[in-house]
């Protein structure tokens, strides 16, 4: 019965063109960004100056841009009030890195402006942690309760539900984080644009950058749809 959830069971092949699409996302953004990094930007601006010129232009002479190693990790800490910037990003004068650092700089502004999405993800953070390391245990319990003939029907039942509904919380929070990452970069290339830090090219280099780091969030997004379904399915069949 359990192996059924994994292999032996048709659902899983919902998830075979969501997986294709994640790994398609994955190997296009890391491709379009080392595409785009041979791409200069004319004013000889690295990826930490537009990060912090955004951050001034915009009152946020608090928040820290700081460096970190590894290769495309770039994000904004709300806690710390800190932007992190890779390798490949924080000295780098390629239109690439500094879309992804207008791109950081974009959430720390959706943070000071408190924009509603980013609100929402943050506060579902701790919840949605909790219901991914608890869902599939629960799920699986509840298949067990269900085919076991010493304990009530309904106690699967019960324990699907919770799993489901647990579940649920991680594809609420993918979906919720579309719109925030849309519109931190659509924040990103109007500043750019509009101060100047790119230009024609350059600014079309970053904007194709950003593109290929969305669809990954849609690719994600994708994938929780496809993953929440399939235990429907099974849970009403198990029934």
């Amino acid at each position: 019965m359990l192996f059924g959830l994994f292999w032996g069971d048709w659902t899983v092949l919902l998830l075979v063109p969501t997986m294709i699409f994640a790994f398609w996302a994955q190997i296009n953004v890391q491709s379009t960004f080392k595409k785009y990094s041979a791409v200069r930007n004319s004013r000889g601006l690295t990826g930490a100056d537009v990060a912090r010129r955004i951050l001034n232009e915009n009152g946020l002479y608090h928040i820290q841009v700081e460096h970190i190693h590894g290769h495309l990790n770039d994000h904004y800490d709300p806690k710390a009030g800190v932007i992190r910037l890779s390798d490949a990003v924080y000295t780098s004068m390629s239109a690439a890195a500094i879309g992804v650092a207008a791109h950081e700089a974009g959430h720390a502004c959706q943070h000071a402006t408190n924009y509603l999405p980013i609100k929402i993800r943050a506060a579902i953070i701790p919840v949605t942690n909790f219901g991914s390391m608890l869902a599939m245990p629960v799920f699986l319990l509840g298949l067990i309760f269900a085919g076991g003939a010493w304990v009530p029907g309904q106690v699967g039942d019960i324990f699907m539900f919770a799993g489901i509904l647990l579940f649920s919380l991680s594809t609420i929070f993918q979906l919720v984080t579309l719109p925030t990452e849309f519109n931190a970069s659509s924040r990103a290339l109007k500043t750019l644009e509009v101060t100047g830090s790119l230009q024609g090219e350059e600014l079309t280099a970053a904007s194709k950058t950003l593109q290929a780091a969305a669809l990954t969030y849609v690719a994600a997004l994708a994938t929780s749809l496809a993953s929440l379904l399939r235990l429907i399915l099974i849970a009403n069949r198990r029934r």
